[in-house]
């Protein structure tokens, strides 16, 4: 016998209601109110730009917002830009710091890399200390440890005493297991297809 059409949307009612009850339940027992600390590791494209997208969500919600870049040395990425336009036209609550010397492989000198990490990481001390800012984001972050340009315990320390309501976002591949078992969400974003591996520039606009 055939299901009618009246039989597939009762058991879908159904279903849902079922589902409905458990998001419920778990929304109900999540009530305690705080800064979350997120991580977006992994191989995968995409954990800078996720941690952006936050970006224009916090400040969508009026929230003051700082991002550090590490690494990172160029001053031409489209977020960047919009970004800055923004914050300027828009008078949005925005801090924006490209920190970095530049790709570890182009600069090929340890010491101006450990010198631009411990600058960049004071300035997002400032910030992680400073409760007027309700996110931070740390962007290629994890290289500053995996290069032991960073200590991690005095990065747990300053995470572990910013101010209660401020979220943090840490990006970078090879996320530490400590860093990883401070963090409340975690992300890891695996490499399935690269348009790079096929002999594709790096296109303005998507990869930069």
């Amino acid at each position: 016998m055939y299901d009618t059409a009246n039989d597939k949307q009762k058991r879908h009612a159904q279903r849902m209601g079922r589902k409905k009850t458990v998001i419920d339940e778990q929304i109900a027992a999540a009530q305690e109110e705080r800064g979350v600390f997120v991580i977006n590791t992994g191989t995968g494209k995409g954990k800078s730009s996720a941690a952006f997208g936050v970006v224009a969500r916090a400040l969508g919600h009026g929230m003051q917002v700082a991002v550090v870049q590490f690494v990172k040395g160029r001053a031409d990425t489209g977020e960047e830009a919009f970004f800055q336009r923004a914050a300027a036209t828009m008078q949005m609550p925005l801090k924006w710091h490209v920190t970095g010397e530049g790709f570890t492989w182009e600069i090929q000198d340890n010491d101006r890399d450990f010198a631009a990490a411990q600058a960049a990481w004071k300035v997002a001390c400032a910030y992680l200390s400073d409760p007027a800012y309700n996110l931070v984001v740390l962007d290629e972050f994890t290289y500053a440890l995996k290069y032991g340009w960073l200590q991690i315990d005095t990065v747990l320390k300053a995470l572990a005493e910013r101010p209660r309501m401020q979220h943090v976002i840490v990006t970078g591949r090879a996320a530490p297991e400590a860093l990883v078992a401070a963090a409340d969400t975690v992300t890891d974003m695996t490499l399935v297809k690269h348009a790079f591996k096929a002999g594709v520039k790096a296109m303005p606009g998507l990869e930069w």
